[in-house]
């Protein structure tokens, strides 16, 4: 089995340049300035700094700031992991926000279930826990992706 081509780009490009070309491909995850420390099938790490730019009038770092590196570490983990000729696309989204979230803040992502090859469609349930500096959890989320045969 070939590996997959963001594996290799994270390889070859490592995480700064890497982490700008996500943000190029989808532009909206550029608001959070993502750090990715690791990329392998199955897990990625990703993590931000709490600056300005994501804080909300509490001082702390914005729920949607959180839900955006959380949505990021889950798609780029699912690319990843997933085969050659598979896609996938957020289908939806739970969170519970545990504590203050105060400083730089890292997403881990991993599949609840392992991957499948499907000739239809199936569901890829996905575990974000986001935690601070200390390793504390301070938000916990599952997104579902729905994986599908790329188009011909």
């Amino acid at each position: 089995m070939t590996e997959p081509a963001v594996l290799r780009l994270y390889r070859k490009w490592g995480p700064w340049l890497f982490a700008r070309a996500i943000c190029f491909k989808a532009p909206y995850f550029s608001t959070i300035r993502p750090r990715f420390d690791v990329l392998e099938p199955g897990r990625c790490v990703a993590s931000l700094r709490h600056r300005r730019r994501v804080t909300n009038h509490l001082g702390t770092v914005h729920a949607i700031a959180l839900c955006n590196l959380a949505e990021l570490a889950a798609g780029v983990m699912a690319e990843a992991t997933l085969p050659a000729g598979m896609r996938w696309i957020p289908k939806g989204m739970t969170v519970a926000y545990l504590k203050k979230a105060v400083g730089e803040m890292r997403a881990e992502a991993v599949p609840e279930a392992e991957a499948r090859m499907a000739d239809t469609g199936y569901d890829l349930p996905v575990r974000v826990e986001i935690t601070d500096r200390a390793g504390e959890a301070v938000m916990r989320a599952r997104i579902a992706l729905w994986v599908t045969p790329k188009r011909s």
